[in-house]
C-alpha cells in the first residue's frame, strides 16, 4: 500500500505566490526562462534555471549553476519571500485550464515505495538527466521539482478533499500569464491529515508516475548515496509528489515530425501505407484523430486519415498503443527510424501546441511529414505500468503543468 505523509513546505508569502511560481525547469530553455523572470527577483526560475543569473554561455550543468541555485534559494528565504511551514501539512492543489479543472494532493511519498514497485513507472530514464537533478538536489538541499503521480479513485479520499475545499479558504489563488489558474489549500488539521494518510495506507495499493520519472529516480539515488536508513523518517527517505485520482486527469496527444521521406516519393509513401492502413485524403483542413488506432498525417500541404488495419498490430499492452503502431508500421518500416530516442530525423510536439504547429513546421520545409496521434488513455498507462513494461518514448503529454516554487520539500 502507498506510504505518504505531510511535510513542512517551503512556500511563498500569499501576496508573492504569482511572482514566485515558475513553469517546470524542463519545459523551457534558458533564454525563455530569462525572459519570463526579467525584472522579477522573486521568480523561482532563479533557483530552477539559475544559469539565467550567470554569464551567457555558462554550461547549464556546471557546478557554478548548482551553487547559484542554492545561493538564490537561500536569498529567497532570507528576504522573507519564502517561509518554512511550522508544522507538517498536506496541500490540495487545483489547476484549471480552458475551463477544465483537476485537483490533487501535494505530499511526500516514500522512496521505499519507489524502490519496491508500489510507485509504478512506465518510462526509462537517462543517466545524464538523472545526474542533473541529483546535483541540483544535493547542492540546494531541496526537492524543487514535483513528481506527478496518479492513482485509481478512492471515494473516501475524494470526499475529504472536496469537503476541505468547500469549508476552507485557499492560501493561494491566482491565474498565471498563460491563463492557467492555480489554487492551493493547506490541510493543517491533524485529524484530517491522519485520515488521508490512513486511506492511502489501506485503500491505495499503487500509485503511478504520470510525469517526473527523472525527478523520482534522482531523489531515490540521492537517498541511496546518503546511506540513510530507508526505514527511518528522515526527509531524504521521501520525495515531493502531487497525486491525482485518475478521474481528474486527461492525457494530451504527443505528435511526431520527420525531416525526410527516407528516399521515397509522396506517392510511394501513400501507396506503401495502404498495406497497413486505410488511407483517406481529407484536404487542407486540420483534423485530429477521432479514436484509437486512427492517425492524421500531414504531407505536402494535405491532411490524410490513416486507420490501422486489423491484424497489423498486437493486443498486448505495448503492441496495442498507437505510438507502437506508428513506430512499427510507419516510422521504422517506411521512414527508417529504428530508435526514436536517438534518431535526429524525428522530433516530438506536445498536443498543447495544436496541429497548427505541425503544419507550420512542414510547410516551412524544416520537416517533410507530420503525424498526429490519439492520446494514450490513463487506463493504458496503468496497464503498462502494472505489466512491468515501459512505453515508447514521448507517449504522454500532461497539461496543465504544476508550478515550481509554490511548495518545495527541504531535505
Amino acid at each position: 500500500m502507498a506510504i505518504i505523509k505531510p511535510f513542512r513546505a517551503l512556500r511563498p508569502q500569499p501576496a508573492l505566490a504569482k511572482d514566485v511560481a515558475a513553469r517546470p525547469y524542463d519545459v523551457l530553455n534558458s533564454k525563455e526562462a530569462a525572459a519570463e523572470a526579467a525584472g522579477n527577483p522573486n521568480s523561482f526560475y532563479h533557483v530552477s534555471k539559475s544559469e539565467i543569473d550567470l554569464p551567457e554561455g555558462t554550461d547549464i550543468h556546471s557546478e557554478a549553476v548548482y551553487r547559484k541555485a542554492a545561493e538564490n534559494l537561500q536569498q529567497l528565504q532570507a528576504s522573507g519571500t519564502l517561509f518554512h511551514e511550522e508544522t507538517p501539512c498536506y496541500y490540495i492543489y487545483k489547476l484549471v485550464m480552458d475551463g477544465r479543472s483537476q485537483t490533487g494532493l501535494v505530499c511526500v511519498s516514500s522512496i521505499a515505495d519507489y524502490n519496491n514497485g508500489i510507485i509504478k513507472k512506465h518510462e526509462f530514464t537517462r543517466p545524464d538527466k538523472e545526474l542533473d537533478r541529483i546535483n541540483h538536489i544535493t547542492t540546494t538541499r531541496a526537492q524543487t521539482g514535483n513528481v506527478f503521480l496518479a492513482y485509481n479513485d478512492v471515494p473516501e479520499l475524494n470526499s475529504i478533499i472536496d469537503h476541505w475545499q468547500a469549508q476552507h479558504a485557499p492560501v493561494y489563488d491566482f491565474t498565471a500569464d498563460d491563463g492557467i489558474s492555480h489554487t492551493i489549500w493547506v490541510v493543517n488539521e491533524a485529524a484530517t491529515g491522519d485520515q488521508i494518510t490512513e486511506l492511502f495506507d489501506t485503500k491505495v495499493p499503487a500509485t503511478y508516475i504520470a510525469d517526473g520519472h527523472h525527478r523520482a529516480a534522482s531523489a531515490a539515488l540521492v537517498q541511496k548515496a546518503s546511506g540513510e536508513d530507508v526505514h527511518s523518517d528522515a526527509n531524504l527517505n521521501y520525495f515531493l509528489t502531487t497525486i491525482f485520482p485518475a478521474s481528474q486527469l486527461a492525457i494530451l496527444d504527443y505528435n511526431r515530425l520527420v525531416k525526410d521521406l527516407n528516399g521515397h516519393s509522396k506517392e510511394d509513401i501513400i501507396s506503401r501505407l495502404e498495406y497497413d492502413f486505410i488511407v483517406e485524403a481529407i484536404g487542407h483542413h486540420e483534423q485530429k484523430p477521432s479514436g484509437l488506432h486512427e492517425f492524421s498525417m500531414y504531407l505536402d500541404h494535405t491532411w490524410y486519415r490513416l486507420v490501422a488495419r486489423e491484424g497489423t498490430y498486437t493486443a498486448d499492452p505495448i503492441g496495442i498503443l498507437d505510438v507502437t503502431i506508428l513506430q512499427n508500421n510507419v516510422l521504422d518500416k517506411l521512414l527508417g527510424i529504428k530508435d526514436p530516442r536517438t534518431d535526429k530525423r524525428i522530433d516530438f510536439v506536445g498536443g498543447i501546441r495544436g496541429l497548427g504547429e505541425l503544419v507550420k513546421r512542414v510547410d516551412s520545409g524544416e520537416m517533410a511529414v507530420a503525424f498526429a496521434l490519439y492520446p494514450v488513455t490513463i487506463q493504458q498507462l496503468f496497464d503498462i505500468a502494472d505489466s512491468g513494461n515501459v512505453m515508447p518514448p514521448k507517449s504522454t503529454w500532461f497539461e496543465p503543468k504544476l508550478r515550481d516554487g509554490l511548495l518545495t520539500h527541504l531535505i
